[in-house]
């Protein structure tokens, strides 16, 4: 299995981005896709996951600014990040696995498949 994410950048504050994380090697509609992501220092905080049945969930402080979605045909999940502020600053991985149950999309632990990480940079 093979996550390949993409996206970042360098943007202002109130701008937008979308991330995307191209999988490979797995079967692609049968697994839960999490973001995450890590700033210097910090622990690796959840962002955002959805489920094979394409239910969503989202970090409290991302709720109405951030959508994550699935295209299945394209093996794809997509983050679409807007009204960033600097504090959503941080490398953002996309993550997969199977068998994440309800009560464990938000534990990056429940994820055995990572990407290699995108740059987010927002800037005031």
């Amino acid at each position: 299995v093979q996550l390949q994410a993409c996206g970042g950048g360098l943007v202002q504050a109130g701008g937008s981005l979308r991330l995307s994380c191209v999988a490979s090697g797995l079967t692609f509609s049968r697994y839960t896709l999490g973001w995450f992501r890590r700033t210097p220092g910090n622990e690796r905080e959840f962002v955002a996951a959805i489920r094979y049945s394409g239910s969503t969930h989202y970090a409290d402080s991302m709720k109405g600014r951030f959508t994550i979605s699935r295209d299945n045909a394209k093996n794809t999940v997509y983050l679409q990040m807007n009204s960033l502020k600097p504090e959503d600053t941080a490398m953002y991985y996309c993550a997969a696995d199977q068998g994440v149950i309800l009560s464990s999309v938000r534990r990056g632990d429940a994820y055995a498949y990572w990407g290699q990480g995108t740059q987010v940079t927002v800037s005031s």
